[in-house]
């Protein structure tokens, strides 16, 4: 591993540890040439989940697109960055707990919306009436009824 202080190549690890989700382990590191500590973290390749378009195109599921999504919907709203990064990892491990390699943008709308429902029902609207492309009155006063 390089050192992110002088570039030496070579570096031992100190600490090991599974990250809170457990999906990586976190290693605590120390440069042989220069004694300067850092952190790296392991993870399992996989397989990279691709995402179906609308317009049918495919592109490798990106969590930080997702994640900025979610926090224009909840924009000055009293909602933590740490929900909404959990948010985020929670879909991303039942698509990939799925087993499936392609997945639509309709079926991660989908799931988004319903962890904006449970986390603030502002952004929940905010997210759905972009996704949705409500046209008119009715549609968007029918999606608010539907939440009372």
């Amino acid at each position: 591993m390089k050192c992110p202080f002088c570039g030496y190549n070579e570096s031992k690890v100190i600490d090991s540890r599974p990250t809170e989700e457990g999906s990586k382990i976190r290693r605590r590191r120390e440069c042989i040439q220069c004694g300067g500590r850092f952190t790296t973290y392991e993870i399992i390749e996989t397989t990279p989940l691709m995402v179906v378009k609308k317009d049918h195109s495919r592109q490798p599921f990106d969590r930080q697109k997702l994640l900025n999504r979610l926090l224009r919907a909840c924009g000055k709203r009293p909602v933590s960055i740490e929900i909404l990064e959990k948010a985020v990892a929670d879909i991303e491990a039942s698509l990939l707990n799925s087993f499936v390699r392609e997945v639509s943008s309709n079926d991660i709308a989908e799931l988004a919306m319903q962890k904006l429902k449970d986390i603030d029902l502002v952004a929940y609207i905010r997210f759905v009436s972009v996704y949705r492309e409500f046209s008119t009155l009715d549609e968007f006063m029918e999606e608010l009824k539907s939440l009372k």
